[in-house]
């Protein structure tokens, strides 16, 4: 079996200057949206788990570049619920594709995969582990927000515990000598195991409980939603689920170059007052997965 093909599972797979090289194109998609450079090419979309936003800009994605698509948005009525093996599943879609992209519940299940495919894997999330193309599009909304990647202050809000975006986003961006400022509550503080990388790399950080403490001091305010859904016990996620809310009023001191990120959806912890605000990004940080997932395609398929 050729395995000569690169996937994407981790946003560590990716060198920096890869990193580098996929925002670049990504840059040139956002210029000009259609490029068919993969026209003949099949690509498969298989969700087990649903996610109508990543799926959907996924496929736009595919369609732009000229490629098809083919796949389903969730296992319920494919071989699958009928007890076939997710490695029975790969090999058979494998046959059939130039590039997998996948999600799925299960922690670990797209690195398995990507051992098991004859083509490329893209880990469209996977559980609470992964999910490296938000990371990449997160890293191309800061450049174009901010100019460049380099010593910026980084303000992660929310969820650290269970919020894979942030663990991928933190990875990603030691790159760059930033500064981090871990904005949680006690229950939901960024993992151990994260600090001691960013020891490891002699990057900074402080955590704090309060979301004002470091609003004026961030140059990114990466806010996440406390997801119910990775909380086993539901008194756990009433104590936290709205411990922070971010208004417009709050913002009257950030800095000018300041921008609001969010992997979206967003339940309440920012209110809609802050959508007008020229802080707010976080819509056309959505919109920039689409020529970030465009790059991500074209660059594993040997487009350079």
């Amino acid at each position: 079996m050729d395995h000569n093909h690169k996937s994407l599972i981790s946003i560590q797979d990716f060198t920096k200057e890869e990193i580098l090289h996929v925002l670049e194109v990504a840059k040139e998609f956002e210029r000009n949206r259609v490029q068919k450079i993969l026209e003949g090419k099949v690509i498969a979309c298989i969700f087990f788990e649903p996610s109508t936003r990543t799926r959907l800009s996924f496929e736009t994605a595919v369609n732009r570049l000229g490629a098809k698509v083919i796949g389903f948005s969730d296992a319920t009525n494919t071989s699958v619920s009928k007890g076939e093996t997710l490695k029975d599943t790969i090999k058979m879609v494998s046959n059939y594709v130039d590039m997998i992209i996948m999600r799925h519940p299960l922690e670990g299940s797209s690195r398995y995969a990507s051992e098991v495919a004859s083509v490329p894997v893209v880990n469209a999330g996977d559980g609470a582990n992964q999910h490296p193309s938000q990371t990449l599009l997160d890293l191309y909304s800061i450049m174009q927000t901010q100019g460049h990647l380099d010593h910026l202050a980084i303000n992660m809000v929310g969820d650290l515990k269970y919020g894979r975006t942030t663990h991928s986003l933190l990875q990603a961006m030691s790159h760059f000598s930033p500064e981090f400022i871990f904005t949680s509550p006690e229950e939901l503080k960024m993992p151990v195991e994260y600090k001691n990388f960013l020891d490891g790399k002699g990057i900074r950080y402080h955590e704090t409980a309060s979301l004002e403490e470091h609003l004026n001091d961030c140059d990114i305010l990466y806010m996440t939603r406390v997801q119910q859904e990775r909380f086993t016990d539901p008194m756990e996620y009433e104590k936290v689920k709205d411990v922070y809310r971010l208004t417009a009023s709050m913002l009257s001191n950030v800095k000018p170059n300041m921008k609001i990120l969010h992997p979206l959806p967003r339940v309440g912890e920012i209110e809609q007052d802050v959508d007008d605000t020229p802080y707010a990004y976080y819509f056309k940080q959505a919109e920039n997965g689409l020529y970030v997932r465009m790059a991500i395609i074209a660059y594993l398929l040997g487009y350079r």
